[in-house]
């Protein structure tokens, strides 16, 4: 699961970003700049820093300045300042995004998830038991005993719903989470279509199908991963 640390001083939209980012990520709060840089030196490594810029002892320019000294790590800053000058400094600085304050909490959540699926490792490919996934070639070829059987080639949005599910492991995503990812939020199907699309997965990776792709009921659907997977998966 990514890690973020927020550094935001006000208190009530911390705690509302707290407990919304929880659900999908490894989340650290701090209010100050001393407090966010007392956790980003001790042994937790994050995958993104949520700042704001105005800070009861510094600004989040400097803490972000401070660590990007020793890390690589993604930046959002989430500021009322958002004027041209702050905006050129935050992305000097190396800022992916610079959200302006108020904001919509569904767009910090996509806009999050867009910058982890830009600075993901691509996975070409998928190597199971019974079955290769090809995610660059869109195909899933079965293989019995040792010896490569007929090629499929599932429809795109198939494949990427598994490759979604691949790269959320071991998240759980929900039906609502799968229908923004693959079909945006201005075209969804029906729920009841992507039910179908994984009784199709299923089919298609046979056996391997059955064991990795877990349903959860009243939730949604989870690829589960085991020692067989190779070709990046871990």
């Amino acid at each position: 699961m990514k890690s973020i640390l927020l550094v935001e001083d006000d208190e009530s939209l911390g705690e509302t970003l707290t407990a919304r980012l929880k659900k999908n990520y490894q989340v650290n709060w701090a209010q100050s700049v001393t407090e966010a840089l007392s956790l980003f030196r001790s042994e937790k490594k994050f995958d993104l820093v949520l700042l704001d810029v105005g800070l009861p002892d510094g600004t989040g320019f400097d803490l972000a300045e401070s660590i990007r000294k020793t890390s690589k790590v993604q930046f959002v800053f989430l500021t009322a300042q958002s004027d041209a000058e702050s905006r050129l400094r935050g992305f000097e600085i190396g800022a992916e995004e610079f959200i302006p304050k108020p904001f919509h909490l569904k767009e910090l959540l996509l806009r999050i998830d867009h910058i982890f699926q830009v600075h993901e490792p691509k996975l070409a490919k998928l190597v199971l038991k019974d079955c290769v996934v090809d995610f660059e070639e869109l195909s899933i070829q079965r293989i019995t005993k040792g010896i490569a059987e007929k090629v499929e080639y599932p429809a795109p949005n198939e494949i990427k719903l598994l490759k979604f599910l691949v790269d959320k492991s071991p998240q759980v995503v929900s039906r609502d989470e799968i229908m923004d990812a693959i079909w945006g939020v201005d075209k969804y199907p029906s729920q009841r279509s992507i039910d179908n699309i994984i009784l199709h997965l299923r089919h298609l990776l046979g056996e391997d199908g059955e064991s990795h792709i877990r349903s959860v009921r009243g939730v949604g659907y989870q690829w589960v991963k085991n020692v067989n997977e190779k070709g990046g998966e871990k």
